[in-house]
Order: C-alpha cells, then structure tokens, then sequence
C-alpha cells in the first residue's frame, strides 16, 4: 500500500484532532489489531535534523484503533501554542507486532497564527 497525501492545518493555541479510519481499495477497514506503535514527525523540510513536533503512541497524542481501523491525532491547545507559525512536511508510520513499518500517509502542514489569546 502507497502512503496517502494529505495536508493538515494546526491552529496555534487550539486543541488539533484529527481521526484517520484506513481502508482499502475495496473500502474495507484495516484492521490495526496487533500494531504496536505509531509516529508521526512534523518536520520544516524533509532534511531537518530535528522535528517541531512528535505525535506518537508513546507520548499520548496518538491512538490506535484497532479493529475500527482509525489512528486519532491529538494536541493539546498548549502545546500548538508553543508551536511557531510555519509550513513543513509530515509522515506518519505505524508499526506492527512483528516490526513491519508501514507508512500511511504523507503530506504538508501549516500552522496558522492565534489571534485570540
């Protein structure tokens, strides 16, 4: 499977959530029972040594569905408040039982600028 394209808008100093449900080309969910880990890194260019941002299992912000075959992105209002006013790329990996790193999807992400505080 070819990692989907996607781009993801942040609002600096709102709580991000996103849902992914995967499916296949017969529109059948995937099923993510037995997958052990995920993470998705937001980076400024693809050749950027260190990340914005971590969304993993490990951390939280990342939660795995399982059966239903969704993979929920959350961020805290305060951490994308922490977050500079950018464009940049992402991707995002899960990885099952066995080790097998699968990635999902890629894409870009802008995070736009809070003017309420």
């Amino acid at each position: 499977m070819s990692a989907g394209y996607h781009h993801f808008i942040i609002e600096q100093g709102a709580t991000f959530g996103q849902t992914l449900t995967l499916r296949d080309s017969t529109n059948t969910l995937i099923n993510l029972t037995g997958f052990s880990s995920g993470q998705m890194k937001l980076k400024e260019t693809p050749d950027a040594s260190s990340s914005i941002l971590d969304i993993t299992t490990a951390n939280g912000r990342m939660a795995l569905g399982g059966s239903a075959g969704t993979v929920i992105l959350t961020v805290s209002a305060s951490d994308t408040g922490n977050l500079d006013v950018d464009d940049g790329v992402f991707d995002l990996e899960i990885t099952s039982g066995g080790g097998v790193v699968t990635r999902l999807i890629e894409g870009t992400y802008s995070i736009r600028r809070n003017i309420t505080t």
